[in-house]
């Protein structure tokens, strides 16, 4: 069977932001200062920067991630959220009911979210043209193993299918350290559960 070798990004701790929101911590009808294009067709990120305010301590200089969306989310990895004092759910992009609130400080103001704060959910982003080529179902939950001295099969990452994508995984820092991928390209080979006998 021809498998999917996919390239794996480390996703650091980053902020999005509504165009409110913007408004109140860097002034009214700022723009974001496009920094270094990510790997996603349209996202980059920016030269800007907050710091985030929770229980235990502040944060400082965390990137924003351009351009604005519809809702606010700050996404940490289980560490970034342990000392800010956070306790945010493991979530998929997006889906923020009921996640963690904190403070977002920028220069001009500060925003206090009442949710937003959540540790991303391990994710395929998926073109339907590798998506129909590797038999992969948008919404469906595979597992990617990755090589090297600290060998690892990552479990339950979501896959997203969508012609606005591009074929890349993301995972947290947390987990980039667990398997020690430190090279500049890391890769990883995409499997269905089903192929072991698991249906969900």
């Amino acid at each position: 069977m021809e498998r999917l070798r996919v390239i794996i990004e480390g996703s650091g701790k980053h902020v999005h932001v509504t165009r409110e929101t913007l408004d109140k911590l860097y002034g009214e009808g700022f723009e974001l200062e496009h920094k270094k294009s990510l790997s996603q067709p349209g996202q980059f990120s920016s030269n800007q920067k907050v710091d985030i305010i929770g229980p235990k301590c502040r944060m400082n200089g965390v990137t924003i991630i351009g351009p604005c969306r519809k809702v606010n989310q700050v996404e940490l990895s289980y560490t970034d959220a342990r000392t800010l004092g956070l306790n945010p759910p493991v979530r998929e992009s997006g889906d923020i009911t009921g996640s963690a609130p904190c403070t977002l400080v920028g220069p001009c103001g500060s925003v206090d979210i009442s949710e937003g704060a959540i540790i991303a959910k391990r994710h395929l982003h998926c073109t339907p043209e590798d998506a129909e080529k590797y038999g992969i179902q948008n919404g469906e939950i595979v597992i990617i193993r990755v090589e090297g001295d600290r060998a690892l099969w990552f479990d339950e990452v979501v896959a997203r299918v969508s012609s606005s994508y591009a074929t890349y995984a993301h995972i947290d820092y947390d987990e980039i350290n667990a398997a020690a991928l430190f090279s500049d390209t890391i890769y990883g080979t995409v499997y269905h559960k089903s192929e072991f006998g698991i249906d969900k």
